[in-house]
């Protein structure tokens, strides 16, 4: 089991995290858009959120900026959270807009405070578990389109609870974050996404 839980930290890591939402989003519950568009709002997503952090992590790497693609340390981690910021913004205001994707446009306005925060909380010199910020993130806003579309997405939104779980453990079992880290990264991702779901739901 040590083995296996590691992987769910790769899994969910924070990168991937937008792009299931846009899958659930899109295809998931099946909205009315056509194919190439949401194949391309995918690709932009995937580019501006998974690509573009990747690099930033081999150019920062290669300068000393940050050691490990898990960032560990406080002091390595306020660069990509800042760099994040700027991708969110970027989404929300030339892409995923709130008058097209109004579903989507609040998932990421709500992440970019929830990335807010989290550097915020940096300079505390307090460090949240971004994996569980993410993912705890994505599984309140697939509860809400589920009750927004009426739709039964009850074995995902199950999986995505006990995947909570799973991640929470792997990041216990790696040692990358203490019980307390665990709980405000679920707080800074759970809390945001609930605020904001009146604005859409």
């Amino acid at each position: 089991m040590k083995k296996i839980l590691p992987i769910f930290s790769y899994l969910f890591h924070p990168i991937f995290i937008p792009v299931y939402a846009a899958i659930v989003y899109l295809f998931v519950n099946d909205l009315y858009f056509p194919i190439q568009e949401k194949l391309f709002i995918l690709l932009q997503i995937t580019i501006l959120t998974v690509f573009i952090p990747i690099l930033f992590f081999f150019l920062l790497r290669s300068w000393g900026k940050i050691d490990s693609v898990m960032v560990a340390e406080v002091s390595q981690r306020k660069i990509p959270l800042v760099i994040q910021c700027f991708l969110i913004i970027t989404l929300i205001r030339k892409s995923i807009t709130v008058e097209r994707y109004p579903e989507l446009h609040f998932f990421f306005l709500a992440g970019l405070l929830s990335t807010l925060c989290a550097l915020i909380l940096l300079f505390a010199k307090v460090k949240a578990s971004l994996h569980l910020m993410t993912i705890s993130a994505l599984t309140v806003f697939t509860i809400g389109m589920s009750i927004h579309l009426q739709t039964e997405n009850n074995y995902l939104i199950a999986f995505l609870i006990v995947m909570n779980g799973f991640v929470a453990t792997s990041r216990l079992e790696m040692k990358a974050h203490t019980f307390k880290e665990l709980i405000i990264g679920f707080a800074l991702g759970s809390i945001p996404q609930l605020m904001l779901l009146r604005f859409w739901l």
